[in-house]
């Protein structure tokens, strides 16, 4: 079989199936490219999820419950993925100075570095899927997609 004889029955697959499947479709893609990058670093794409907020400068100030709810990742989720993230040196969780049940996860050097040299590699990839449209049509999709991320009615699951 050739690449012709494989793309085709694909993209007729594509035309015949609704607006939730191509979503799902292009969803998987790009996820699978980036989660292929991601793992050259030792972490998930969660892992830099999570990175990625506590390089901003309210980490002081996050604990762990409001890492979670901003991140949309329930919290066995989120303590599986600090857990490895704290075994590989990335963060540290500091106790609160006035409630020794909660924890605020601080990003580490090591964690800034590696997040740094992640989202970089990250960008690459996510470039070579923009390549493909001009920048207006970026801006279409980016617009389109941001209108039905943050529409209305409550979000159900994991972000990742």
């Amino acid at each position: 079989m050739n690449d012709m004889e494989v793309q085709q029955p694909i993209a007729a697959c594509a035309e015949k199936w609704d607006f939730n499947w191509l979503l799902h479709r292009a969803a998987q893609r790009v996820g699978a490219a980036f989660a292929d990058e991601i793992t050259k670093f030792g972490i998930s794409l969660r892992g830099q999820l999570v990175l990625q907020a506590l390089v901003s400068d309210e980490e002081a100030a996050r604990t762990q419950l409001k890492l979670g709810a901003m991140l949309g990742l329930d919290k066995t989720t989120l303590m599986s993925e600090l857990d490895k993230l704290e075994r590989a040196g990335l963060i540290m969780r500091v106790p609160d100075p006035n409630d020794r049940r909660v924890r605020t996860p601080v990003i580490t050097d090591e964690g800034r570095e590696l997040q740094k040299q992640a989202r970089d590699a990250l960008a690459e990839v996510e470039r070579g899927f923009r390549a493909r449209f001009t920048d207006q049509e970026m801006a279409v999709i980016r617009r389109a997609l941001s209108d039905l991320a943050t529409g209305e009615g409550p979000v159900h699951g994991s972000c990742l």
